[in-house]
């Protein structure tokens, strides 16, 4: 592997994707892209008795599938990266704690699946592993009660506000197999515009995702033009206007092929979830369901995924700090 400009790692060896898995709610089943996934739950507390729990069963089905489709176990896995928005990543913690796999907790807010996607391809890129776990799942309930407001108190939503997805998406990096790879990983730096409104959280992620992707094009030399398609993770409506914007004031036109997987994971008309999807669930089901069959079946050849993450926490808007964003890039290639 080398560092090419400032942020970005080239990898010399192929870091295959070689499965992907990914599990959903109810209302994301009920969504546009509810063909995509692999198992669509109806109940949000799956026959558990919290949200909490349900949220790490998420986590825990959805890396069991993986496993299942890739026709490996958890004794083939040399190390797994997850991650999520519950305290501590209890979920993440919680699921795997029975695996029996050198396990790394990670948290990158909502950019915490490619903040994964990063960290395994460098383990397996420098020739320290076979196979890699990346998980991470996020909750509405639950999310709902940790960072805004609990559901019992019926508030209204605002119109910036995101659904956060419920759900899980796995992934096994490996360097054996023939299938999409990551060929250039792009880091973020902590970008903070002074954006507090916590119910914003577009506005307050797009700056970081406008960072990285000049990071990107600078770093490697590539333009716009050199992919098929631009996906970020969770600016929804609003951030993906603003990125748009912020794209174009730095001479970048993506809006041909741009798109947010906040954005194609909720029918806006029927659905009434505002300015979109969001949540460590958005980018992991979307690209573990939609995107890697459109790679696999070669619609799309080259695609520069960014994942973006709000690094806040319920106790920092209660004592009125502005929203640090975070976005991580990788280049996914076939």
């Amino acid at each position: 592997m080398k560092k090419i400009g400032k942020h970005t790692l080239q990898m010399n060896n192929i870091v295959n994707i070689l499965e992907t898995a990914s599990i959903v709610g109810p209302k994301e089943s009920n969504g546009p892209l509810a063909e995509y996934f692999d198992k669509c739950i109806e109940d949000e507390f799956w026959s558990e008795k919290t949200w909490e729990k349900a949220e790490s069963k998420f986590i825990k089905e959805s890396s069991s599938l993986v496993l299942a489709k890739s026709g490996l176990s958890f004794a083939d896995m040399d190390y797994a990266f997850a991650g999520d928005l519950l305290n501590q990543c209890i979920s993440s913690t919680f699921a795997l704690r029975e695996s029996n796999v050198p396990f790394f907790g990670i948290f990158g807010a909502c950019s915490t699946f490619v903040e994964a996607l990063c960290l395994g391809s460098v383990f397996i890129d420098s020739g320290a592993c076979t196979n890699v776990l990346c998980s991470t799942s996020s909750h509405f309930c639950s999310a709902e009660k940790q960072f805004r407001f609990p559901l019992e108190l019926g508030n209204q939503r605002t119109p910036t506000s995101q659904w956060t997805v419920t759900g899980s998406g796995s992934v096994i990096l490996s360097k054996n197999g023939n299938s999409p790879h990551i060929t250039h990983l792009t880091p973020g730096v902590i970008t903070d515009l002074g954006i507090k409104d916590a119910n914003n959280m577009g506005a307050a992620m797009a700056p970081a995702a406008i960072s990285t992707l000049c990071s990107h094009f600078e770093d490697t030399g590539r333009t716009p033009e050199y992919y098929d398609a631009i996906f970020t993770g969770d600016l929804g409506y609003v951030g993906k206007d603003i990125f748009i914007d912020l794209a174009r004031t730095k001479g970048y036109n993506i809006a041909s092929k741009y798109n947010d997987c906040g954005v194609l994971m909720f029918d806006k008309e029927k659905q009434d979830t505002h300015s979109g999807g969001s949540g460590c669930a958005c980018i992991a089901t979307v690209f573990s369901g939609y995107l890697y069959k459109m790679l696999k079946e070669q619609k799309i050849k080259k695609l520069l995924l960014i994942a973006t993450g709000a690094l806040m926490n319920a106790t920092s808007s209660q004592q009125g700090e502005s929203i640090p964003g975070i976005a991580h890039a990788v280049a996914v290639e076939f």
